[in-house]
């Protein structure tokens, strides 16, 4: 008997970026953390979770992630600590030998061993290894997107969640090897000298990361996360971009949940500077991103949010751009596949601030939403009875789809299966509710 009664160590991240004062960060992090109800033969359905921060930071041992909650409602809880930044994604060159050729994705690869642990271990905590869930939100619903097209991960999971997190780019392994060779480059080791490589104060490494990643900047490509140390196209675990020409067939009978938040951009800290943009500004905003269609769009975007100043209209141009469309063209992929896809906006908006922008329905406040931690994060949520009641309808659903591959539950109204030709919606809110196509003519404009 082992007692497991504390997290264990955060990956290696920079300290302060959400971290709590009593998180440790080390290379020693590659930890599952565990809620069931019980150590019997009920066989529940797994709700395996990959925690946000993109790729750099995040652990799942936060107070927002904690699973006690969730998991009463009879299902089992399983997040995932795993490699991170320089640590987890750092692609070394060709010149290292066959053997480094994925050392670009292996913070994911530490996910697919998580997942293939849960697979061969999870019943004997009550859960049933044909009926697991992964989901994710923000870099967590990224790192699935990636799951989601590589084939070691085919059969380890059977459903999928991603929120606010749809990712359709990676690092070009062109790109990953540069940025590889400059990391070495700058700590001192040569191609192949693994034992010296080995001997690299940590810190050091974690240190090199900003003037590596300025050595290659030329080369970066655009792409969400993209252009940092994230995830590399191998060519062999992740054989291509992330749906590219459409979704790979290993996942057409795995049940997919994809949705984004409406206030997305007001979260970040440049939102502080974008929110005080002139009309001039928006308008500059919009032609820059989208020449050829800033005519309609612009009119389209200020009919779409009435009663928008101008830079709030560019953080909803930019929320478009980092999440919403990606999720649109994931969705639009999955529904021509035969499992179902469920669509939804978040809509729910907080009344706190932060950098003393309005949060509304801002990225990631879904999260302790979903999870019922709350009362943990009422600085970020805010006070009344809002959270709950938005917790009592998005829980039952997320618990639902991973029962069955469906989210229905008599918490909301029924939701319609995603499909390309009405395009359902389900709009969560205090009163929730399904549209078809919503912001349907920004949609067609900038979706390509």
């Amino acid at each position: 008997m082992v007692e497991a009664s504390d997290f264990g160590d955060a990956a290696m991240q920079t300290a302060g970026a959400g971290s709590l004062p009593s998180e440790t960060h080390s290379e020693d992090c590659l930890y599952l953390h565990l809620w069931t109800k019980g150590l019997d033969n009920t066989r529940r359905p797994v709700m395996v979770w990959l925690h946000g921060g993109g790729f750099w930071e995040g652990a799942p041992g936060r107070p927002v992630y904690y699973g006690d909650h969730i998991a009463q409602q009879d299902v089992v809880i399983v997040t995932v600590t795993h490699r991170l930044n320089v640590f987890g994604y750092t692609q070394l060159p060709d010149s290292w030998g066959p053997e480094y050729k994925s050392s670009g994705i292996a913070g994911i690869l530490d996910i697919v061993a998580a997942l293939r642990w849960v697979k061969a271990n999870i019943e004997k905590f009550g859960g049933d290894p044909q009926n697991v869930t992964v989901f994710g939100e923000s870099g967590g619903g990224g790192k699935l997107s990636l799951l989601l097209n590589m084939p070691a991960a085919t059969g380890l999971f059977q459903k999928a969640i991603i929120q606010s997190g749809a990712v359709l780019s990676a690092n070009s392994n062109e790109y990953g090897q540069a940025l590889g060779q400059a990391l070495t480059d700058i700590i001192g080791v040569s191609a192949g000298d693994v034992d010296a490589l080995s001997k690299v104060d940590a810190g050091k490494i974690f240190e090199a990361q900003d003037a590596a990643i300025a050595k290659v900047r030329d080369k970066a490509p655009k792409g969400f996360f993209s252009g940092l140390f994230s995830p590399t196209v191998d060519g062999v675990e992740l054989p291509r971009m992330p749906f590219d020409g459409g979704a790979p067939a290993a996942i057409g009978q795995i049940p997919l949940m994809i949705g984004s938040a409406r206030n997305e951009a007001n979260f970040f800290p440049d939102s502080a500077t974008i929110i005080k943009e002139t009309d001039a500004q928006f308008e500059q905003r919009v032609r820059e991103a989208f020449p050829s269609e800033a005519a309609q769009l612009i009119p389209a975007l200020r009919a779409s949010y009435p009663g928008y100043k101008p830079g709030e209209l560019s953080l909803q141009l930019i929320t478009a751009q980092m999440f919403w469309i990606n999720t649109v063209k994931v969705a639009d992929m999955k529904a021509r596949q035969p499992a179902p896809v469920f669509m939804y906006r978040f809509d729910w908006e907080s009344l706190t601030r932060r950098n003393g922008v309005p949060m509304r329905a801002a990225h990631a406040i879904d999260v302790p939403i979903v999870f019922g931690t709350y009362d943990s994060m009422r600085v970020f949520v805010g006070p009344g009875d809002g959270p709950a009641r938005m917790s009592q309808q998005m829980m039952p659903a997320w618990v639902a789809f991973a029962r069955t591959g469906r989210p229905d539950c008599e918490e909301i109204p029924a939701w319609p299966r995603y499909d390309l030709a009405k395009r359902h919606t389900m709009l969560f809110n205090l009163e929730s509710s399904v549209a078809s196509d919503p912001l349907g003519e920004v949609r067609r404009l900038i979706a390509g």
